[in-house]
């Protein structure tokens, strides 16, 4: 190294050391987070080796949860290989969607005679995955999964071919399609959901109708029109409440789509805010009556119960600008008993973006925001509500150990500065 180089490189070191030392990080618990050896960081740390490598200085600005700048003093662009990898599959999951063949093995080579059991796990694996938030692997595994339940089912009678009917919706919703949303596709979304409707027309059921519904509903309010989200909403609670019966699946069904009812109702920006405020009230009120039947379930390959209700009170409020009532009825809430990740993050982040909107609860927010991204960080970091609440709390007067926190996060999310 030339003289430059041997001071930039102990500057670094003594700023890694005492940035991992404020961490409470031992050497070895961070060369354990970030695959690097443990000589290799002690070397940068006494100012032996320049770090140069971005990859290492991603790494390590991921184990510390700073931003790159406050380890080097120089810019690096964002990496997150995961969802990276998940946009890389959408070539493959749009020919999938088209019908079309895709260059993507099957996995397990080909199906058995009786394919049953191993589609029906598959389907479980992949809408598990779409929970834990795991975008990268859902959409590696989603092109090959779409096309081998139509083949099964295509070459098919009777009640084999309307089980499969069945998982190839399961595999759309909500797997294919909010994968789609949440990674910013709205318009593959649509194309998703309609495969699903016509899948589902073959099926004649109207629980199924009724999914279908609420899934559409989904992706109108994805593509900025909840009026149509409310209608297709409203219509399918009229038409399940006339074929609810017994059991607690179509339940849980209704209970959903009073959510997603509820979510549209504070969107419509047509109405006044106390119209939108009752409305979204009223269905959250049905929401909870039905959820204190069904209980916490897993019905359809969702997450209903009275957490999730409580879920909804905290995004709606929020979303109405209610930050008070947002942060009031998220204090009352334990988001443990859901296990899906991806609804414990919507729960801390919009707690987070409630609290900094709250005179001198920055740093709450900020750790709310922190601990949603520790919960599902993939999620988290395609969600455009979180960059801009991160890039409003930025511009908010906050302690230097919350705005080392937040331009960490801000260089992870994408947000420039």
């Amino acid at each position: 190294m030339d003289e430059q180089q041997t001071h930039r490189a102990e500057t670094i070191g003594v700023g890694l050391r005492a940035l991992r030392r404020q961490r409470g990080v031992s050497l070895k618990n961070l060369a354990e987070q970030t695959g690097i050896s443990k000589s290799y960081l002690s070397m940068v740390e006494n100012g032996k080796r320049l770090l140069t490598s971005t990859v290492f200085i991603d790494s390590i600005a991921e184990a510390l949860r700073i931003s790159p700048v406050e380890l080097t003093g120089q810019p690096v662009a964002p990496t997150d290989p995961s969802t990276g990898g998940a946009h890389a599959m959408i070539p493959a999951l749009r020919l999938s969607l088209m019908g079309l063949s895709v260059p993507v093995p099957a996995r397990g080579g080909r199906l058995p005679e009786d394919p049953l059991q191993l589609l029906t796990a598959r389907v479980v694996r992949a809408n598990a995955l779409y929970h834990a938030s795991e975008y990268g692997t859902l959409a590696t595994e989603l092109p090959a999964l779409l096309s081998d339940l139509r083949a099964a089912a295509d070459a098919r009678h009777g009640y084999v071919r309307r089980r499969l009917l069945q998982l190839l919706a399961g595999a759309y919703h909500p797997a294919c399609v909010l994968l789609l949303k949440y990674l910013g596709y709205p318009d593959l979304a649509y194309v998703a959901v309609t495969r699903a409707a016509e899948v589902i027309a073959e099926l004649e059921d109207p629980h199924y109708t009724a999914l279908s519904d609420f899934f559409t509903a989904h992706v109108l309010l994805a593509v900025g029109s909840p009026e149509q989200a409310l209608a297709h909403a409203g219509t399918a609670i009229s038409a399940l409440e006339r074929h609810l019966g017994g059991g607690r699946a179509p339940q849980a069904l209704l209970g959903e789509l009073h959510l997603i009812s509820a979510t549209a109702a504070t969107r419509d920006k047509a109405r006044a805010g106390e119209a939108r405020r009752l409305d979204a009230e009223t269905h959250l009120a049905e929401a909870r009556r039905l959820a204190q039947y069904t209980g916490e379930t897993r019905e359809w390959h969702l997450n209903f119960g009275l957490t999730n209700v409580g879920i909804h009170h905290v995004s709606v409020n929020t979303a109405l600008g209610r930050h008070g009532a947002a942060v009031d009825a998220g204090g009352a809430l334990s988001p443990e008993a859901i296990t899906a990740p991806g609804r414990r993050m919507a729960y801390h982040a919009d707690l987070g973006r409630s609290l900094a909107h709250l005179r001198g609860r920055e740093g709450e927010a900020t750790r709310e925001l922190l601990l949603a991204e520790t919960v599902a960080p993939q999620r988290l970091r395609v969600d455009p509500l979180v960059r801009d609440c991160v890039t409003y709390l930025l511009g908010r007067p906050t302690p230097p150990h919350t705005r080392r926190d937040l331009r960490g996060l801000a260089h992870r999310i994408g947000v420039l500065m």
